[in-house]
């Protein structure tokens, strides 16, 4: 995948980056995406996961860790907010949403970065002014 750079002006277009970049992954692929509180990382997560076959809701699961979804292929939706690191976490945490059956998107993925294997991608979002993004995929 090449890295590139792109704008957002609204959530339609947030999500359908995120379709694009989920046109491009296998199973057993894990996307890491970073960016501050409201940057949009779980709507790009949403536009992926609808370019995958999932119908149903997709929210950030920041208080539950993770959720999989069922569409096409599996997608498990991860949230590492509230971890510092997995070193005070039980080893296997990750194991139940991360296989190489599924794609896996991770947000906030410092704490689980060092355990993560197959990483497709690393996606930074950031503010660029009132209600728009930059996307940075690489």
């Amino acid at each position: 995948m090449r890295a590139r750079t792109l704008q957002s002006g609204d959530p339609e277009k947030t999500e359908a980056v995120g379709a694009e970049l989920a046109r491009g992954l296998a199973p057993g692929d894990v996307v890491l995406v970073s960016g501050e509180l409201g940057s949009g990382k779980t709507t790009l997560i949403r536009g992926a996961c609808r370019e995958l076959g999932v119908a149903g809701p997709v929210q950030s699961p920041t208080f539950t860790i993770g959720y999989v979804h069922e569409g096409r292929v599996e997608v498990a939706h991860l949230d590492l907010y509230r971890l510092a690191s997995l070193a005070n976490e039980d080893p296997g945490l990750l194991d139940d949403y991360v296989t190489p059956e599924r794609i896996a998107f991770v947000e906030w993925p410092q704490a689980g970065e060092p355990a993560l294997e197959r990483i497709a991608a690393r996606v930074l979002i950031e503010h660029a002014g009132p209600g728009k993004r930059r996307i940075e995929i690489s």
